[in-house]
């Protein structure tokens, strides 16, 4: 019988550093856990694109739908990526959240951004308060989901390193389990971020090559996601060989596709798993 995804997903939390990619499938979800990923998240851009969307065009619905798909395919712990929790006010991301808890999922994140480039980030007292109903919608659930608190910041134009922080340790206090600020990548950046919300763990966003898992295990981070990055490598090959075919009436790219058969056989072991 497998384990509670919910209670192996706190279990990765406590101690160490561990991976967790973001698939924008459920092909991509499959061959991640044959990767050996110990828990997945999903990618709120990732899932737009293979959508023909861009990132924040996917309605609730939606959203709900892709998460209780990718939690039924695998067995290993699903962190959704709730975006703003499609809503503004607390009491509407409350049951925004507990909708997504109906879905199965191990954790949920929940973002500060407001979509607006004129003013990027909801006001600090409504974020924190943002956080509080995710957390008391939870509580009340008893399931145990893992809340993920992200101040965005350092990805729309807010670089402020003392105000991600100060909004961080406000988010611990209002009972965020884990603690994210995605765009930060310097050392000192992501050791000071460690330490203002210890002992809570840390989440670090790796979308380039600017790292490794090594490194950030040595300054204290317990996980590391990769947002969009596998989607965008997965479509920089697509694009390469289409434009060849377009541009150049030439095919090279495709001889350095994956076979058929590893794909085929890849997907053959997954379903007959489930």
């Amino acid at each position: 019988m497998p384990s509670d995804p919910r209670r192996v997903f706190r279990q990765l939390h406590e101690s160490g550093c561990f991976l967790i990619p973001n698939p924008w499938d459920l092909g991509s979800a499959r061959l991640l856990v044959q990767l050996g990923m110990p828990a997945l998240a999903t990618t709120s851009a990732g899932f737009a694109w293979s959508l023909g969307r861009p990132d924040n065009q996917v309605s609730l619905a939606e959203a709900l739908t892709h998460f209780q798909a990718l939690v039924q395919t695998v067995e290993v712990p699903v962190n959704g990526d709730f975006e703003g929790g499609f809503a503004v006010e607390p009491e509407q991301v409350a049951g925004n959240i507990l909708a997504a808890i109906g879905t199965g999922i191990a954790g949920v994140s929940l973002e500060d951004s407001t979509g607006d480039a004129a003013s990027p980030l909801f006001d600090f007292a409504l974020s924190v308060e943002r956080i509080s109903a995710a957390r008391r919608a939870i509580d009340e659930s008893g399931t145990g989901v893992l809340l993920t608190g992200r101040s965005e910041g350092f990805i729309v134009g807010r670089p402020d390193l003392a105000e991600t922080i100060r909004r961080l340790t406000a988010y611990a206090e209002a009972g965020a389990d884990c603690l994210y600020a995605p765009g930060i990548r310097s050392n000192a950046e992501i050791a000071a971020v460690v330490r203002a919300v210890a002992p809570k763990p840390v989440n670090v966003l790796v979308g380039s090559d600017f790292t490794t898992v090594a490194a950030l295990a040595e300054l204290g981070v317990r996980r590391i996601s990769v947002g969009g990055a596998l989607a965008r490598a997965a479509w920089t090959g697509f694009l390469a060989a289409a434009r060849e075919m377009v541009e150049q009436g030439t095919f090279t790219r495709l001889a350095s596709a994956v076979s058929f058969a590893e794909l085929n056989g890849a997907f053959g072991s997954a379903n007959r798993l489930r």
